[in-house]
């Protein structure tokens, strides 16, 4: 006789699989995925509801001010020494990084926390999530939204300002 072999144990066999005995926190994954799908498919529901249409285009103008304020707004949230509280309780302090900013490690004491941890230190891992509320503001919000991520351009602008000084100031030094 064989052993029926359920949906659930495919699953895990596949995930073990995958993992290779490492480190891979899959079903924090799934929770995070799930999360992100819940949030858009409501703004999706929500816009469709309120007869709200998507533009036959984004204007340049915003996709140029939403693109610098998901990379400020993702870098402040995931590196800024300022906003480290936010991320402590799924990552530890391993260092200092760029100006201003920190390293940190996800925590690995769930696969809950060890994935929330990876996002909430990877700017590039945020890029997803704000450049997406950025995208969900501009149909619902336009005005905040553009005012937002205006301040987060500035903010680009400024950082990118501060290097440029930084640097000729060590030029000008020798």
């Amino acid at each position: 006789m064989t052993k029926q072999t359920g949906v659930g144990d495919v699953i895990h066999a596949e995930a073990r699989e995958y993992r290779q005995d490492a480190e891979r926190p899959l079903e924090g994954y799934v929770f995070v995925m799930t999360v992100f799908a819940t949030v858009v498919g409501l703004a999706g529901l929500i816009a469709a509801l309120t007869g709200r249409k998507l533009p036959r285009r984004i204007d340049p103008y915003d996709l140029a001010l939403i693109t610098a304020g998901t990379h400020k707004l993702s870098r402040t949230l995931s590196k800024d020494a300022v906003t480290s509280p936010l991320r402590a309780p799924f990552t530890r302090y391993r260092g200092t990084g760029g100006p201003a900013e920190v390293m940190e490690e996800a925590r690995n004491t769930s696969p809950l926390r060890h994935a929330l941890g990876e996002l909430l230190s990877c700017p590039f891992c945020l890029d997803m999530w704000i450049a997406t509320g950025f995208t969900i503001g501009l149909l619902f919000v336009p005005r905040f939204t553009r005012v937002v991520a205006a301040a987060f351009t500035a903010l680009t602008g400024a950082d990118f300002l501060h290097l440029v000084y930084a640097r000729a100031q060590q030029a000008a030094q020798g």
